[in-house]
């Protein structure tokens, strides 16, 4: 056994683009690619976690294992954990939470992000690379990690941080944060803490769902992937962006 398994929550009701999962990208659902990388990484078992039936018949066809969950989820985590107690996974179970519109995330990075958890003791683990300009370090659209000496985060935030009070240590600045990757590994009995608590005021503030885990005073352990995944889809510029990633084989 490998010691992990991964869910994909996928949801149809997008503000942005609506039906994301099934979306065509190369002639097949993005949901197909996504579940494929699941698979590649040697997980245990991979699971498609959804409140909607059109993606549930689709993931179906594909051949995935899909669990029905709640409507009233207002989270991906939110789903994890309805399907952990589902699935009845022992506390020290780890689970990755590998999002339903990354289909150019690496295999090799779903397995790393279970082995950093692994191979220490924090209760969540995450993937992070060095900014590679300023400009994405100051978007917004771009989340920021610090993190202490350990390698454990000490905050996310959308702004830019560090703040450069000299202007001759902003240079410093960009290299010392990380960009952050929405990829997750948790142990069960984690995960559960962390969708039965409230929303953190840091949360609501930041809307980044990975600051009630630091409020609750959980240890997240960031790493540093050899690669980076390739883009992830929000728009239909981003859906068609990775269209031509994945006709060129990159």
């Amino acid at each position: 056994m490998s010691g992990f398994v991964v869910v994909i929550p996928a949801r149809y009701a997008s503000v942005r683009l609506p039906g994301k999962p099934l979306h065509l990208l190369a002639g097949k659902p993005m949901l197909e690619h996504v579940h494929a990388r699941a698979l590649e990484s040697g997980a245990d078992q991979v699971l498609v976690a959804t409140d909607d039936e059109r993606i549930a018949r689709a993931a179906a066809a594909f051949g995935a294992q899909v669990r029905m969950t709640s409507p009233d989820h207002r989270s991906g985590t939110e789903r994890l954990g309805e399907v952990s107690r589902m699935e009845g996974w022992p506390e020290d179970r780890i689970v990755v939470n590998l999002q339903g519109d990354e289909p150019l995330m690496p295999p090799e990075l779903v397995a790393a992000c279970a082995s950093v958890l692994r191979e220490s003791a924090a209760d969540i683990a995450t993937l992070a690379s060095p900014f590679e300009s300023r400009e994405d370090f100051e978007n917004p659209n771009f989340v920021k990690v610090v993190v202490d000496d350990r390698g454990d985060a000490l905050y996310f935030s959308r702004a830019p941080i560090p703040f450069a009070r000299d202007t001759a240590q902003r240079a410093l600045a960009v290299r010392t944060a990380l960009h952050h990757h929405g990829l997750y590994a948790y142990r069960a009995g984690a995960l559960e803490r962390l969708v039965a608590a409230p929303p953190a005021p840091l949360e609501t503030i930041e809307q980044l769902e990975q600051l009630r885990a630091l409020a609750l005073g959980m240890r997240i352990r960031v790493a540093v992937p050899e690669r980076r995944p390739g883009p992830g889809v929000d728009t239909e510029e981003d859906l068609q962006r990775v269209a031509r990633q994945l006709a060129a084989g990159t």
